[in-house]
């Protein structure tokens, strides 16, 4: 196991009236909270099949200190504490109860995976400790009725398939579609939308649908069956690892049908380089925050500003990885979140503050995307652009479209 922890009216006394503001203004504390220390649990991916995103995880870890050295959260520093469950669910449920129960954490943060968070759901909902800003992108972290302590932070992926779909049909003409998808909830969501965008006739456009497992070591004989079938538009919803393979393994057999890949596998430093610039040109994806290999933000000042922030606390880095830009935006909305708590630090107003951002505006997000929440609407981002790769970098296209609330 990996650990990465650091740290009145009339007729009222005087003598009451004194009593009661006192009691308005004491503060408030749950487990993991106090006048020096907010505590916060997180698990990721730091090893196994989907270890490239544990880097998510280092740049949080970097962000809380980077605050703890400002002075912290209305004089409170943030203690961090990390664990590796390997993208396993079965080792996320049993780390996910150390940290509630052992290290009795303030709230759970950017838990990394679909499968991982939806072992942990209904528990944290039962324990009423908040999970925010959930690492994954599926539709069901934005349902506060039967979960109200459960919020997701990106677009889900039911819209992005959704949206990948109609761009299919209004720009390709007989489109004959093969799909590869991951075997779980979370590609299960991205496949739903997609389905559903495709409308009323999507099984006949659909000429070949295969899946892998997330402990597979490649998808060389999917994506041999795939090139196989005729299709002239491929639907690559994958993680990194296979998201590189696969792109590859088309060049290498000739195939080159309209590519479309999910935002989660769209890091030029993590995806596109392993996989060979060259075998990735025209590739398709959708955006919500600024690219870091986009050129047209080279003099954008929020990218400057995270780029001296990058080079002082995660030296080193490859910056070209847009997991790190994501990592950096999506903490510094919790950090907005928990500004915003005062000195009520308990986590049904965590909860609260979470459900209030209105037009918020988060370093990194693409211009006219800001973060919405409400009591009844738990998707904080709602739109993106779509983006297609040449040279070196993606380049966006198109006007923002909005997400399903």
């Amino acid at each position: 196991m990996r650990r990465r922890d650091f740290v009145g009216g009339a007729g009222v006394s005087a003598a009451a009236l004194l009593l009661a503001a006192e009691v308005a203004g004491q503060k408030k504390y749950d487990d993991g909270a106090s006048d020096t220390e907010i505590k916060i649990g997180h698990t990721g991916p730091y090893s196994g099949p989907a270890s490239s995103l544990g880097i998510i995880g280092k740049c949080i870890e970097a962000y809380w200190k980077s605050v703890n050295e400002a002075g912290g959260i209305n004089g409170r520093k943030i203690r961090f504490i990390s664990l590796d469950d390997g993208y396993s669910p079965a080792k996320t449920v049993e780390l996910v109860r150390q940290l509630v129960e052992q290290e009795r954490v303030f709230c759970l943060f950017d838990t990394l995976g679909t499968p991982s968070n939806t072992a942990i759901h209904k528990y944290l909902n039962q324990k009423k400790v908040p999970q925010l800003y959930v690492a994954s992108a599926a539709s069901k972290w934005g349902k506060p009725k039967e979960f109200p302590w459960t919020m997701g932070f990106q677009p889900d992926y039911h819209t992005e398939g959704a949206i990948y779909a109609r761009h299919i049909l209004a720009n390709v003409e007989e489109p004959r579609i093969a799909v590869l998808m991951q075997n779980d909830d979370y590609g299960k969501d991205y496949w739903e939308g997609f389905r559903q965008g495709l409308g009323a006739n999507a099984a006949g456009k659909v000429v070949k649908h295969v899946t892998y497992e997330v402990a597979d070591p490649t998808v060389d004989s999917q994506m041999i069956q795939l090139a196989a079938s005729g299709a002239n538009v491929f639907f690559n919803v994958t993680t990194p690892k296979a998201a590189a393979q696969a792109i590859r393994k088309a060049a290498d057999l000739g195939w080159k049908p309209a590519h479309y890949l999910n935002i989660v596998s769209a890091s030029v430093g993590t995806v596109m380089k392993p996989a060979g610039l060259e075998n990735g040109q025209g590739t398709i994806t959708a955006q919500y925050l600024k690219d870091p290999t986009d050129p047209q933000w080279a003099d954008d000042p929020e990218m400057k500003a995270w780029r001296a922030w990058m080079s002082r606390w995660m030296p080193g880095a490859v910056q070209a990885d847009a997991n790190y830009v994501f990592a950096y935006a999506v903490t510094s909305v919790m950090h907005e979140t928990l500004k915003k708590c005062g000195d009520e630090l308990t986590r049904e107003n965590l909860m609260r503050q979470a459900a209030s951002h209105q037009r918020l505006h988060v370093p990194l997000l693409l211009p006219g995307i800001t973060v919405n929440t409400s009591p009844t609407d738990f998707y904080p981002v709602q739109s993106m652009r779509l983006a297609r790769f040449k040279g070196e970098s993606w380049y966006l296209f198109g006007d923002i479209v909005s997400a399903e609330g």
